[in-house]
């Protein structure tokens, strides 16, 4: 017998051959058995010489295995945002660019600018710095250059109706066509850079925060389950109310298969001309027939003082079930405020109101603490006012009437009561009035919410419930300026900000999406959460002294495999995974 070294498969094998003749009597070869690779380090062969030698009494000191590890890449997380990407549907973007004959993968660029908005926000070099970090399945992430990103956010307005088309049909599935509700509202996104750019986006005007800044306006339309389904860029000083309009018609035209609209939307939305122009917007004609529009439209603050009338019955309402309340309190019963709901007509339109009798309350305390101190520092200027009439001396700079004035009117707007405590500011002399009349029609709004609707099969009750839902699509906002960090923006160029806009759009798709499985499953973790537990997931690679290198994923624990499930997606393939050492 000897021992015989063959190929196969690019690897080399040692077999043990005996050598015998035939029944001719010509010699022969037959394989007894194969020993194993003698290329691979710690193989049987290499065990099998060990064994031989040590049973010789030779037996070599052999030393330990060389390891080494590359650098661990994310998986999980990008791995759950891939399944999800296909499964709305957003690989279809993917035909849009290749019937336009790129040479950059635009869908896979965009695709991790997307997944980089939801995993580590970074700005666009950023994003191919983390890009060295994930394994994102079918991406060579290495290849991609910051020119292409950008070349990518060129490419989506390039083709800004297809991409458009592209995104609506796979929402339509997403989309109650009997009856949707939609709420709209805008919110202010902060830029950075002083230049100037044709068209420019970039304006200054008053933020959401309350200062000045250069921003644009991001408008948002999103569905009652929280699914934004469109959004739309305007210049940072445009007023909120002229948007309305021409986002509906497009939401209109991208969504012909809703049968039933219901508008929800914000103080800030609400004039004749828009109320007007609203009831003329029709829906396509569905299987009931030609439908309007309809909305719920809450009542500017500003525009309070024409309601006034209509409101004095409802007061005498809360004011004797407040009584009632405080009388229960004072005989030691435990009784709360209830929420009053009223209905009246304005301008042939339904006005349902709802009174907060507790928000009202506090409202009317926190004036009145701060018309007591407004009247405290008025004295305060009156009294320095007349000592110096007496000759009398005090520290600081002299003051006049007109100083007092000047600085006590700045105060009291500041306070924004300008309205109730009128400084008069012709007069000669320092002098002020509490305009009583005002104070009452201020104390008469506290703790009430004016909407008007032309929505007539819903109860005030479930109207004031539609419009409260509202403060769901901020809370998309907030997710978009912390968890996405769609702000500050470095763009320059018009259609670069509406492209980041755009990525960062699709990312609150997907967040949303998230969120809404990882809430029916029953699950307490945030989508942030879930991705952050994800991220844990990671492809290994393992080189083992001279031998090729082993990749592998680290296996998946109890605690991913029940995010995995809550979120309706699949575990990575079992046969990648691997205990590492």
């Amino acid at each position: 017998m000897f021992v015989k070294v063959t190929r196969a498969k690019g690897h080399h094998y040692a077999q043990l051959v005996e050598s015998f003749r035939d029944d001719n009597g010509q010699p022969r070869q037959r394989n007894v058995m194969t020993l194993g690779r003698i290329d691979e380090n710690g193989g049987q062969v290499e065990r099998l010489l060990q064994s031989l030698l040590k049973a010789r009494g030779l037996a070599r000191e052999t030393s330990a295995p060389q390891v080494r590890f590359e650098s661990a890449l994310s998986l999980g997380d990008v791995w759950a945002l891939d399944q999800l990407w296909r499964e709305i549907g957003f690989d279809a973007l993917a035909g849009v660019f290749r019937r336009a004959r790129y040479t950059t993968p635009v869908e896979q660029a965009v695709r991790m600018m997307v997944f980089n908005r939801l995993c580590d926000p970074d700005s666009k070099l950023g994003v191919l710095r983390w890009a060295q970090t994930v394994s994102m399945p079918g991406v060579e992430t290495s290849k991609f250059t910051h020119q292409q990103l950008l070349r990518a956010m060129d490419a989506l307005m390039d083709h800004p109706a297809e991409v458009d088309e592209c995104v609506a049909h796979l929402l339509r599935p997403l989309i109650d066509d009997t009856l949707s509700v939609v709420f709209y509202d805008l919110t202010t996104i902060r830029t950075e850079g002083l230049s100037e750019q044709p068209g420019d986006v970039r304006r200054p005007g008053m933020s959401k925060e309350g200062i000045v800044a250069r921003q644009f306006l991001l408008g948002v339309v999103q569905t009652a389950d929280g699914l934004p389904i469109h959004h739309e860029v305007f210049n940072g000083n445009a007023s909120e109310g002229p948007t309305l309009l021409p986002v509906l018609k497009r939401v209109l035209q991208r969504f012909t298969h809703i049968r039933r609209l219901v508008l929800v939307a914000d103080r800030g939305l609400l004039s004749l001309d828009n109320l007007k122009a609203l009831e003329e917007l029709a829906l396509p004609d569905g299987a009931l027939g030609p439908r309007k529009l309809e909305y719920i439209l809450a009542v500017p603050g500003r525009r309070y003082g024409e309601f006034e009338p209509g409101l004095a019955a409802l007061q005498a309402q809360a004011s004797a079930q407040a009584a009632q309340v405080q009388a229960q309190r004072d005989a030691g019963q435990a009784a709360a405020l209830a929420e009053t709901l009223g209905e009246s007509t304005w301008q042939d339109r339904r006005l349902v109101v709802a009174h907060d009798p507790e928000r009202a309350a506090e409202q009317t305390s926190k004036r009145r603490q701060r018309i007591a101190e407004l009247q405290a520092r008025a004295a305060a200027l009156a009294d320095k006012l007349d000592a110096q009439d007496d000759g009398q001396r005090s520290r600081g700079r002299a003051l006049s009437d007109s100083g007092a004035k000047a600085r006590f009117f700045h105060e009291v707007a500041d306070a924004h009561l300008a309205s109730i405590v009128k400084v008069d500011l012709t007069s000669d002399l320092f002098r002020y009035e509490i305009d009583e009349r005002a104070l009452g029609r201020a104390e008469l709004m506290d703790g009430k919410l004016l909407l008007v609707t032309n929505v007539a099969d819903l109860k005030p009750a479930d109207v004031v419930q539609r419009y409260k839902s509202l403060a769901d699509i901020e809370r998309g906002f907030r997710v978009l300026k912390s968890e996405i960090e769609i702000a500050p923006v470095f763009h320059r160029l018009p259609e670069r900000i509406r492209a980041h806009a755009s990525i960062c759009f699709m990312a609150l798709i997907l967040y949303r999406v998230m969120r809404q499985r990882l809430k029916l499953a029953g699950h307490d973790a945030s989508p942030e959460t879930a991705l952050a537990h994800l991220r844990r997931i990671q492809r290994q690679t393992v080189t083992i002294n001279d031998s090729a290198p082993i990749s592998g994923m680290s296996t998946v624990n109890h605690e991913q495999a029940g995010l995995l499930a809550a979120l309706k997606l699949k575990n990575p393939p079992p046969d990648t995974q691997m205990n590492l050492l």
